[in-house]
């Protein structure tokens, strides 16, 4: 194999764009992600908010959400894409579905976390005549941090996952590089080298959140 063929200032700028969709899209996944998490625990069975017809409805849009492979889901939301950004091409042409994508992943995982709480300090607090909102912000989220932190690190790698299969469309990124160098002109040593840079990215994100989770659990 000849490295030297490689043009390194494109693997560098794959890797940026792809760090860049990997970040914009996290931040969003979370802004509407736990929120959605925190809602669908809220009107859960025997939760602070219990509502049936309100939780079976949000369930049913994230487990629909989930169900739908994500390279489907690239090219069903081209249109809506378009409305939002005004291109279905490029970063900005991903995150869009890369977020819709991940949101109900994350909520789902929030839920989850949150479900794992102690009731006793829900029960404790409720005692003391704090409010919803009270014990949501100042109990609940600080006391599933760890969880929550745990989750974002997942959803992360979900995402750069994600977005090296959006450069099936023309996403961007070093999906985009190695499907149009190392697969359609057959290029092995663009492949080889992406997907390292994916394998690395992967772990990087694994340690840092694992650190996040560490440094935030209570001994």
């Amino acid at each position: 194999m000849d490295f030297s063929v490689i043009d390194w200032e494109d693997i560098l700028q794959a890797t940026l764009d792809t760090l860049t969709m990997t970040g914009v899209s996290l931040v969003f996944t979370i802004l509407l992600g736990l929120p959605l998490g925190v809602l669908l625990f809220l009107t859960g069975k025997k939760q602070l908010l219990e509502q049936r017809g309100i939780y079976a409805l949000l369930s049913f849009v994230v487990n629909m959400l989930r169900s739908v492979p994500f390279i489907i889901l690239l090219i069903v939301l081209i249109p809506l894409t378009l409305i939002l950004v005004g291109t279905s091409l490029g970063v900005a042409g991903t995150i869009p579905p890369l977020v819709i994508g991940t949101t109900p992943f994350f909520a789902r995982l929030v839920e989850n976390v949150l479900r794992e709480v102690d009731k006793g300090i829900i029960e404790a607090c409720q005692a003391m005549g704090a409010k919803t909102h009270q014990i949501i912000l100042q109990a609940l989220l600080p006391e599933a941090l760890p969880g929550l932190l745990a989750a974002a690190t997942v959803t992360t790698i979900a995402l750069v996952s994600y977005s090296a299969m959006s450069g099936v469309i023309g996403g961007g990124g070093l999906g985009d590089l190695a499907l149009r160098y190392g697969y359609q002109r057959f290029q092995t040593e663009v492949m080889i080298v992406t997907v390292a840079i994916l394998v690395i990215l992967v772990q990087l994100f694994q340690w840092w959140g694992d650190l996040l989770v560490a440094k935030f659990t209570r001994k």
